[in-house]
């Protein structure tokens, strides 16, 4: 049974894996590197309970229990130290995740799931840091986490059948929605998400239709809740980008080619 969780990384998505995580009763700790972005990540928290309780989807007694169970580090050894499951929302570099994964490893329990937020990498090329890369998976939430139902459960080629059951059982847990991806460039919805995005970015080049027409077409005639322009403003330019140069490159497939309006904006 998952009840400590410790994640790594205070930002965008952290913050909000953090959250559900306390929701979900689990004592959580949360590390960045520095004091300024840990407060700024409890700080988000915070604004998102407020948020719902204004909309009367949160009460002050869940909010206070949410908050309840967060503690804040500076340490990525203090976080992990007693976590039955860390949780990795580190920047999209693979570098930065390996070292991270590689001090995970020396201090998180022999026993601790250890898991990758990722939403494109190879999950073998972070799981080949651990000496029990058996205990790996990936756990690919989405933006803005206390909203979004879907969490990619990536296996890679060491992630045994009771890591990967353990991993679906908690995000069912967290009243989320899994889906069962291989490790592959992409996943499913990045794969899915970046050709949508980049075809969308070529028709604004084209001069095909204005950026809100476009968006519009998928949200009215595909019935998708935001359009793929609107969603690439939402992730980020800079993560569109460097998702898709990591996907056009191993894929080798020009429909992942950024576009050079993307790569100026």
């Amino acid at each position: 049974m998952i009840e400590r969780v410790a994640v790594l990384g205070a930002g965008t998505m952290g913050h909000g894996i953090a959250q559900v995580c306390a929701a979900a009763g689990c004592d959580v700790a949360l590390y960045d590197v520095n004091d300024d972005a840990v407060s700024r990540g409890l700080g988000l928290i915070r604004g998102n309970l407020e948020k719902g309780m204004e909309r009367g989807k949160v009460t002050e007694e869940e909010r206070d229990a949410v908050l309840s169970h967060l503690a804040a580090t500076t340490s990525i050894t203090d976080a992990v130290r007693a976590a039955d499951l860390v949780i990795e929302a580190a920047p999209e570099v693979m570098e930065i995740k390996r070292t991270i994964f590689t001090e995970v490893d020396d201090a998180a329990p022999a026993r601790a799931i250890i898991a990758t937020n990722t939403s494109s990498l190879s999950i073998a090329d972070m799981a080949d840091t651990l000496r029990d890369p058996e205990r790996f998976v990936g756990l690919h939430f989405f933006n803005p986490v206390h909203i979004m139902a879907l969490v990619e459960v990536v296996w890679g080629p060491a992630t045994t059948d009771a890591t990967l059951d353990a991993a679906v059982d908690f995000v069912r847990r967290l009243g989320k929605e899994p889906v069962v991806v291989k490790d592959s460039p992409g996943f499913a919805s990045s794969r899915l998400g970046i050709v949508l995005g980049m075809e969308a970015i070529r028709m604004v080049e084209e001069g095909v239709a204005t950026p809100q027409d476009i968006d519009k077409a998928m949200e009215l005639g595909y019935r998708h809740p935001m359009g793929p322009l609107k969603l690439t403003d939402l992730v980020g330019l800079d993560v569109r980008l460097g998702i898709a140069e990591y996907l056009h490159e191993t894929l080798d497939s020009e429909a992942f080619h950024p576009p050079e309006l993307l790569r100026r904006m």
